[in-house]
Order: structure tokens, then C-alpha cells, then sequence
């Protein structure tokens, strides 16, 4: 294999070395609630799914959640272990759905092998749940495993306008350890098309994984506000 030396000084001056987290064969846990922004969830999926660097993805989907990708993607599953190759389009072979019900499933428990979580989007109810440690299905059990473990946790709230409870359940999990990350799309970068900043959301959503996409915008400053 030919090493293209300009490609790799490229790439390093854009992630140096000394600052990019071990992020060889990730094992990431994903989860979707009933809140409005599926087309997040496909578009990290789909991201997961062609990064070399993550080794398996675990989904999980609460009640709502599955209606939400029907109402607003189209996608109803008659089974369920196909949801992952419907959402990404393809055999999404390290893709696992697991059943929101199934409380005794490996990403239970703090010894499983899972290095993050994003739940994406994320419910108000779902992060009331999470931030008061009630952990009655599958979902919420992950994300507590998540914070008792010290292991990255992005919690993409879709919620607005919010009131007292979600503003502090909101400071109640970043005091945990959580990143709350509402579902915002950004314009500076001045999108063309609602999946040019879904994609760009989902870039900084993996960031802050620890698993930083090429294709992220960059704010590079310059006259006028034109980066």
C-alpha cells in the first residue's frame, strides 16, 4: 500500500496526535425516543455503520421511538432485527437492535464492552428518566451504566420551549457527567438542504464520541463572518 505522506500531514494537523482518543474498534450504543428528529438517528447510524473504526453499533428504541421512525421516516419493521439495514440502507451487519424490554441484555450492566451512548433525539421524558436514575427499561438502564461507568454519554434533547424540570434535569445530568447536546441545527456554514445540516449535526454529535468525521465543517474565521 503506497502511504500518500501529504494526506497523513494533512490529517494530522487537522487531528494531532496527542489529542486523538484510542477510538480503534469502538462499540457504540444507540438510542432512539419518541421526540421529533429521526432523520438524526438514520443519519448517525449511517455514519456508524461505514466507520472503518467502529466495530459494533447496539440500537435500541423505545415504543415511541419506533413510532417515530414510522411517522416520519416511513420505516415500520415487521421484524425488528431488520431495523438497522432499513435505517441504513444497507446489511448493516454490525448493526444490533436489542428490544427496549430487554433489561437483562449486555449493555445492562458496566462490565459489557461499550465505550459511549448517544441517545438521538432524546425525549424529555426519556432525559427526566435518566436524570433522576430511574432506570425502568432498557434505554435508560444504558444510559445509567454510561454514567456510573464515567463512559461518554450525548444526550440530543428535542424538546422546546423548555421549562424549569428540563432545565434542571438538563443541569443535573451534565453535573453527572452526561453531554446534553440539543438537536440545533447550525447555518453559518450556510446549508443547502435539511440533510446537509442534519449530516452536520450527526458529525458533531461523533465528535463528541470521540470519533471525529472528515466531512465536519470547520469554523476557520475570516472577514465578514465567512469562514
Amino acid at each position: 500500500m503506497r502511504l500518500d505522506f501529504a494526506e497523513i500531514a494533512r490529517l494530522d494537523s487537522k487531528f494531532p496526535l496527542n489529542s486523538m482518543p484510542n477510538t480503534e474498534s469502538q462499540i457504540i450504543t444507540v438510542g432512539v425516543t419518541g421526540a421529533s428528529g429521526a432523520l438524526y438517528a438514520r443519519a448517525l447510524l449511517r455514519l456508524l455503520d461505514a466507520d472503518r473504526r467502529v466495530s459494533r453499533v447496539f440500537l435500541v428504541a423505545t415504543d415511541a421511538g419506533l413510532r417515530l421512525l414510522s411517522t416520519e421516516l416511513a420505516i415500520v419493521a415487521a421484524d425488528v432485527k431488520k431495523l438497522p439495514s432499513l435505517l441504513t440502507g444497507t446489511a448493516a451487519k454490525k448493526i444490533e437492535y436489542l428490544p427496549n424490554k430487554d433489561i437483562g441484555a449486555s449493555i445492562a450492566s458496566g462490565s459489557a464492552a461499550v465505550d459511549a451512548m448517544v441517545i438521538i433525539p432524546c425525549s424529555a421524558g426519556a432525559l427526566g428518566s435518566i436524570a433522576a436514575g430511574t432506570a425502568s427499561d432498557l434505554l435508560t438502564r444504558a444510559a445509567d451504566v454510561c454514567l456510573k461507568e464515567r463512559r461518554p454519554l450525548v444526550l440530543c434533547l428535542r424538546e422546546t420551549p423548555l421549562n424549569r424540570i428540563h432545565l434542571e434535569n438538563m443541569l443535573r445530568l451534565h453535573d453527572a457527567g452526561a453531554t446534553v447536546m440539543p438537536a440545533m441545527p447550525a447555518f453559518y456554514y450556510d446549508p443547502k438542504t435539511i440533510d446537509a445540516m442534519v449530516d452536520q449535526f450527526a458529525y458533531r454529535v461523533l465528535a463528541q464520541l470521540g470519533i471525529p468525521q472528515g466531512n465536519q465543517y470547520q469554523w476557520k474565521g475570516g472577514p465578514k463572518g465567512k469562514g
